[in-house]
């Protein structure tokens, strides 16, 4: 066999490996895109999911608010009544003393 064939041989042998490993690196690069953008895919689910929530709870937050202000109020009515009602108490108790 010649030299300049053996050299041909040797070359596309050469060449077909570097090929299939290119080709083998393609894929895998392939492989973690498609890996990627499913994890991206999931990360933006569960970023919207939160986002929902968060303004589930805020809306919960500002409701309870609202509400704690209200009875703070009310407590404060009663409160101020309940004075009322025991300085009447204590008039007539001390009118009667004092009769």
């Amino acid at each position: 066999m010649p030299a300049n064939t053996i050299e041909e041989t040797s070359h596309t042998e050469d060449s077909s490996r570097d090929f299939q490993s290119l080709e083998d690196k393609i894929y895998r690069t392939i492989e973690l895109l498609k890996a990627a953008r499913e994890a991206r895919s999931h990360a933006e689910r569960d970023s919207s999911r939160l986002r929902q929530q968060l303004k589930d709870r805020e809306h919960e937050f500002d409701q309870m608010r609202a509400d704690l202000v209200s009875l703070r109020k009310e407590r404060e009515e009663v409160r101020t009544r309940v004075e009322k009602m025991l300085k009447q108490i204590d008039a007539l108790t001390s009118a009667e003393s004092q009769a």
